[in-house]
């Protein structure tokens, strides 16, 4: 009976760590309208951050609800393809939400441990262009357009091997998008892909809970598969972030946190009417998360601010997300015997 409130303690590092790390994969599904076929990547830019490699300590189920607001535009004189229409001037935002549950099966797979997952995208895209110079068709337009819908994107598909030594945590994470989304044919907004994308990257987090301090960084890489609708295949896209970050109470902590985005390889197919279209940006900004209780249950809520700038095929633009995250349950350790 004594022991009990220190097992039951330890379920607020795994929020915690959820907190910090799980949005590796959360909001991955996201279409911010900046890069590639249609202005999307698989990868959400900005979903690393403090604590990106920390795994829960517990074994258990986790929900996590993101809300995501991204708004951007390039100027009249940049083209883009976007659901098979050659477009210029874009402007773009987007609302989504996010529902993500994270199983952790075991903490100790020969000193790994293991989570598998999914998400799944709900939102508005809201697109406006200044001209339709070429419809999916191939007939000139030539005039300004409007487009909104609010749709279900396509399920994404999650994967997370974690190890530590000492206060240096790893972690290799995995994603797999599945295109059976609500994809508008030939419309401007969309969130879902219509195309199979697989992301694989590598974090490290170096944690230090005396001191209060995390210093993270993440590396990887998208694979994507082909549009067989628009007949277009994204290039092979690489991403960085980096952040840190200071506790500042067992309730409070902030931070710094950045990303760099550089489409290593050429999109391709005859859907690819303006080239390889090769996007590159650099985004910065801030993050801050506090930690409480939902009933028993320990609980992060975490927001995040970004601006980008230095954009190449890309739109610039700002966004802004806030994350929920808490145990639906956890496997407690056994008591050790009296």
């Amino acid at each position: 009976m004594g022991l009990t409130p220190n097992i039951r303690s330890a379920a607020r590092p795994a929020a915690l760590a959820l907190g910090a790390g799980l949005v590796l994969v959360l909001a991955a599904g996201a279409q911010q309208a900046q890069a590639s076929e249609g202005g999307a990547s698989l990868y959400l830019l900005g979903s690393g951050g403090p604590g990106n490699a920390i795994m829960p300590p517990l074994r258990g189920v986790f929900f996590d609800n993101e809300v995501y607001y991204y708004k951007g535009g390039a100027s009249s004189g940049k083209q883009f393809t976007v659901g098979g229409n050659v477009v210029a001037g874009l402007d773009a935002k987007i609302l989504a939400d996010f529902a993500t549950v994270l199983w952790v099966p075991t903490t100790n797979l020969n000193g790994v441990t293991v989570a598998l997952g999914a998400a799944l995208p709900v939102g508005n895209a809201d697109v406006d262009v200044n001209a339709v110079i070429t419809g999916p068709h191939g007939n000139q337009i030539g005039r300004s357009a409007s487009d909104s819908a609010t749709v279900i994107g396509d399920p994404i598909a999650t994967g997370m091997l974690g190890w530590s030594k000492g206060n240096v945590h790893y972690q290799v994470s995995t994603m797999l998008n599945v295109p059976i989304g609500d994809y508008r044919k030939d419309e401007l907004a969309n969130l879902a892909f219509h195309r199979w994308a697989f992301d694989s990257s590598f974090a490290v987090s170096w944690h230090d809970p005396k001191s209060g301090w995390d210093v993270s960084g993440k590396a990887g890489l998208t694979w994507n598969g082909e549009n067989r609708y628009t007949n277009y295949t994204t290039g092979t896209e690489m991403h960085v972030e980096a952040s840190v970050e200071k506790t500042f109470s067992p309730k409070w902590s902030a931070g710094l946190i950045g990303y760099y985005f550089d489409q290593v390889s050429a999109d391709r197919g005859p859907g690819a009417v303006l080239g390889p279209f090769q996007g590159e940006v650099t985004g910065v900004g801030a993050t801050a998360a506090y930690n409480f209780k939902i009933g028993h249950m320990p609980a992060t809520l975490r927001a995040r601010a970004f601006t980008e700038f230095d954009a190449t095929n890309r739109m610039e633009g700002d966004s802004i997300w806030l994350g929920l995250t808490v145990p639906l349950s956890l496997k407690m350790p056994a008591a050790p015997p009296t």
